[in-house]
């Protein structure tokens, strides 16, 4: 029976050869993903290596490459900190910066115009100063030095309000600053650290003109006594109103009562004030009226001389002082010299590149013997 099977379809010969063609159409079958998952690695190897940063060839290169990566952090700045552009960082609240400097400015005013608690020695603030202050001259005339003088303790009470709040102020701004310094050299990691350097040594000069210039603006309060605000007129006028009643309440009232009910004031104690003459409670109760008036739109100037310093301030800094300070401090050879150092490579960068150019080369390679495979394969198919 053997013998009549024709010798075309059986032996070793033939087997060997139909083996072969199984074998080939099995590897034809693996061979797209074997394809698939080369290409997709290379591609993941050749975008890691372009994201690598680039090596500088020269020093005017350096130098493009680092005012670009200063006009990028600019523009950035200008959006987050001037415009109330927050679309670089949607989720980061804190680099939403008009609306954080918005909140910081409304608590200090806040904070700043909380009236203090003098309910149980109502008065005798100004009672002393008017006793210090009295010197020989009409009896219904308050001096000037006492109003002064009490006006520069107030002063004195909330002078370091403003300058902690400018100081965190510009804590704020040196994080949204180094936040974006860091977003925009990331890729330079040779030079991040003198950049960020460079933007801390910035806020810290800013800083230290910001303190001096609020300083100065609460400073002016203590020279003299000025307002072209009718506010003050108004005011003073309205308090006043009850003088006669509070200082019959205090010397004439049989019932000799504890506390007198004042608007804008509240029940304020009146009992320690009994043995004081009519003139004198009649000279401090006046003078609280015209400091509580004034002091009311001392407050509000100095909030309002913080905001406009701020704004012109913030402004100056992304404008002007920004890109000249930072350029400045890097093309300095004694400031570390961050135009040559971005002509130098990291180790670090340095043994990254060369492992993915190795796998690069190595992914081709494996790329060109699969394909010649394929011709292979693709030559037993057709026979």
């Amino acid at each position: 029976m053997l013998s009549l099977i024709d010798e075309e379809i059986v032996g070793i010969p033939v087997l060997a050869q139909k083996l072969m063609h199984i074998q080939a159409t099995m590897i034809a079958r693996c061979l797209p993903e074997i394809v698939r998952k080369i290409n997709m690695k290379m591609e993941t190897a050749v975008l890691e290596l372009n994201k690598l940063p680039m090596v500088m060839a020269s020093t005017g290169e350096a130098l493009m490459t680092l005012m670009d990566i200063i006009t990028s952090a600019k523009e950035s700045l200008l959006k987050i900190l001037i415009h109330g552009d927050f679309s670089e960082f949607p989720d980061e609240p804190k680099m939403h910066s008009t609306a954080r400097l918005a909140d910081m400015l409304s608590q200090f005013s806040d904070n700043l115009q909380a009236k203090p608690d003098d309910k149980e020695k109502f008065l005798m603030d100004e009672i002393k100063i008017l006793d210090e202050c009295k010197c020989v001259g009409l009896p219904n005339f308050i001096p000037r030095s006492a109003f002064l003088a009490i006006l520069s303790q107030h002063v004195d009470v909330i002078h370091m309000k403003p300058v902690e709040f400018i100081k965190k102020i510009w804590d704020y701004i040196e994080g949204v600053l180094i936040s974006v310094l860091s977003k925009y050299s990331e890729n330079f990691p040779q030079i991040q650290s003198s950049v960020k350097r460079a933007g801390r040594n910035l806020i810290t000069k800013m800083k230290e003109q910001a303190v001096n210039r609020v300083t100065e603006i609460v400073e002016m309060e203590k020279l003299t006594d000025y307002t072209c605000n009718p506010d003050y007129m108004k005011t003073w006028t309205e308090k006043t109103a009850a003088q006669q009643s509070f200082i019959h309440a205090v010397l004439n009232d049989v019932k000799k009562p504890e506390n007198f009910s004042l608007t804008g004031f509240g029940d304020v104690k009146i009992s320690h004030l009994r043995k004081y003459h009519a003139h004198l409670l009649q000279q401090a109760f006046d003078m609280k009226m015209r400091i509580t008036s004034y002091w009311t739109i001392v407050l509000m100037r100095i909030v309002d001389n913080l905001a406009l310093y701020l704004q012109f301030s913030v402004k100056n800094l992304v404008n002007s002082q920004f890109q000249k300070d930072i350029v400045a401090e890097m093309v300095d050879p004694r400031g570390g010299g961050g135009v040559e150092m971005m002509m130098e490579e990291s180790p670090s960068v340095a043994s990254k590149r060369e492992k993915l150019k190795k796998s690069v080369k190595l992914l081709k390679e494996s790329k060109d013997v699969v394909a010649a495979i394929v011709d292979q394969t693709s030559g037993f198919g057709d026979r």
